[in-house]
C-alpha cells in the first residue's frame, strides 16, 4: 500500500482528456463493512483500491479475520476460519467503523470499535446508531475509546424512526436488520445512490429489503447471508470534481461512465450558472463555459449534498458577483473557507451560509486540507490561481479519490507530490 501523500504542488493548468471515473468510495466502504455479515466468498468490481480510506478498512477486515486478495479495481474478501468481534486499533480511526460495529452484533451478537474518526464536518455524532442498535435490542456503552455493543441472541426487528435523514444511520439500520429476527422498518431514511448500491449488494448476498422511497425501508431478517458478486457504483463527487475542475480552466474533458441519474440536481444548477456540457451515451463531455454566481443549499438526495459545496464554493470564486451557499446539516463545513482566503477568496461566514464573491485573481499559497472534500475543492483552487498553490495534508484528498494526482496528471494539470 502507498504511504500518505503529504503534500500537493499544483500550478495553473487546463484540464484536458478523458477520465473513466472510480467506484465510489462512499459505497465501497459501506460493503465492505457489509461483509462481515456472512462468511462466504465475495468478489467486489469497480473498487477503488487507491483510496487510503479503503486501505484502511480493508487492514481492519483482517484484523478481524477476514482475508482480502485486492488487485487493481477488484477486491475478494474470504473467511478462513471465522472472525472476531472486537477491532483492536491503533492506526487512524474512520467513521465507517460504526456501520462495522452494526455488522459485528448482528453477526455475532458483540461487537467493539474504535470511536469513529472521519472528516470533522461539525457535529457528527453516533448518538443515531447508539439509538438504532439499542431499538434493536443491544446495549450500548463506551469504554477506553471503544464503541461496545451486546445483544442477547440475535437483534430484534423494530421500528426506527430517524429524526434526520442520516446517511450513516440508515445504512447501519439496513445492515444490522438484514440478520435480525423479524421485520425492521427505517422511517425518514436516506435513500441515495451508495445506499441503493449497498441494498442491491445485500440482495446478492440473500437479504430480504424493499425500498418505499423516501418514505421507509422494509428489512426482513434472514439467519444467513451468502456469497455475491457485485460490481460499484461510478463515483459521483468524483464525476462533479472534474465537472467544475474542466469549466473553471475552460478545459474540454470527456467523463466515461458519469452518472446521470444520481446528478440531475446539480447538473441543472451547473447549466444554468455556465457549464457547458453534453451527453453522449454514458459519458459526459464538458467543454469549458463561463462561471455565472449560484445560490445553492444542500439537502438530502437528489439534493445537492453537502460534501458538494465546497466545490461550488470555488466555482463561485471563478464568477463575476456573488454566491451563496447554505448548508443546514453542517455549518461546520466552511472551515475551507479560512484556507481559500489566504489565496485571495473573498469568503465571508455567517452561521449555515457562505458568500463568496467572485472576479478576483486567486493567488497561490501555502494551505491546509482541513477535510477530504475541502482538500479537492483547494486542488480546484490551485489550478486557476496565479502561481504555486501547496497543500499541506494532501493524504485527506488521497482518502476518498482513487489516484487523485495520477488523474490530474493524466488530464494535464502541473502537479507534484510530497
Amino acid at each position: 500500500m502507498n504511504q500518505d501523500t503529504h503534500l500537493y504542488r499544483i500550478r495553473p493548468s487546463r484540464l484536458m482528456g478523458q477520465v473513466v471515473l472510480s467506484g465510489a468510495k462512499n459505497s465501497a466502504l459501506r460493503l465492505l463493512a457489509a461483509s462481515l455479515l456472512t462468511d462466504e466468498d465475495l468478489k467486489i468490481q469497480n473498487f477503488p483500491d487507491g483510496l487510503l480510506d479503503a486501505h484502511i478498512q480493508v487492514e481492519m477486515l483482517e484484523q478481524l479475520g477476514k482475508h482480502c486478495l485486492v488487485e487493481e479495481n477488484r477486491i475478494e474478501i474470504s473467511e478462513p476460519s471465522g472472525i472476531v468481534s472486537r477491532l483492536t486499533w491503533n492506526k487512524r480511526s474512520i467513521r465507517n467503523t460504526l456501520l462495522v460495529l452494526g455488522a459485528l452484533v448482528a453477526r455475532t451478537g458483540s461487537g467493539a470499535v474504535p470511536l469513529p474518526g472521519g472528516c470533522e464536518l461539525g457535529e457528527r455524532r453516533y448518538d443515531l446508531h447508539e439509538m438504532l442498535l439499542q431499538r434493536m435490542g443491544a446495549e450500548v456503552w463506551t469504554e477506553g475509546g471503544m464503541l461496545c455493543a451486546e445483544v442477547r441472541g440475535r437483534l430484534k426487528g423494530t421500528d426506527i424512526h430517524l429524526p434526520i435523514r442520516s446517511t450513516g444511520a440508515t445504512e447501519n439500520a439496513v445492515i444490522c436488520g438484514s440478520l435480525a429476527e423479524g421485520v425492521t422498518r427505517v422511517w425518514n431514511p436516506h435513500v441515495r445512490p451508495e445506499i441503493l448500491d449497498l441494498i442491491d449488494f445485500l440482495r446478492k448476498m440473500g437479504a430480504r429489503i424493499k425500498v418505499f422511497g423516501q418514505e421507509h425501508i422494509e428489512i426482513t431478517g434472514v439467519d444467513q447471508l451468502g456469497e455475491a458478486h457485485h460490481v460499484v457504483v461510478p463515483d459521483n463527487m468524483e464525476a462533479i470534481t472534474w465537472l467544475i475542475g474542466s469549466v473553471i480552466t475552460d478545459g474540454d474533458v470527456e467523463i466515461i461512465g458519469f452518472p446521470f441519474q444520481h446528478l440531475e440536481v446539480p447538473l441543472i444548477y451547473l447549466r444554468k450558472s455556465g457549464a457547458r456540457c453534453f451527453r453522449e451515451d454514458d459519458r459526459l463531455i464538458v467543454r469549458g463555459g463561463r462561471c455565472y454566481p449560484v445560490d445553492i443549499s444542500t439537502g438530502p438526495y437528489p439534493g445537492i449534498n453537502s460534501d458538494m459545496q465546497p466545490l461550488f464554493a470555488v466555482y463561485g470564486l471563478c464568477a463575476n458577483g456573488e454566491s451563496r451557499i447554505t448548508d443546514l446539516r453542517f455549518p461546520g463545513r466552511f472551515r475551507y473557507a479560512e484556507e481559500l482566503k489566504k489565496m485571495g477568496g473573498l469568503c465571508k461566514n455567517d452561521g449555515n451560509m457562505l458568500a463568496v464573491a467572485g472576479g478576483t485573481q486567486l493567488l497561490g499559497a501555502r494551505v491546509t486540507a482541513t477535510d477530504l472534500r475541502a482538500g479537492a475543492a483547494l486542488a480546484l483552487a490551485g489550478l486557476v490561481a496565479k502561481g504555486e498553490t501547496v497543500i499541506e495534508q494532501a493524504w485527506q484528498i488521497d482518502r476518498g479519490y482513487n489516484r487523485c494526482s495520477e488523474t490530474l496528471m493524466n488530464l494535464g494539470a502541473d502537479i507534484q507530490t510530497e
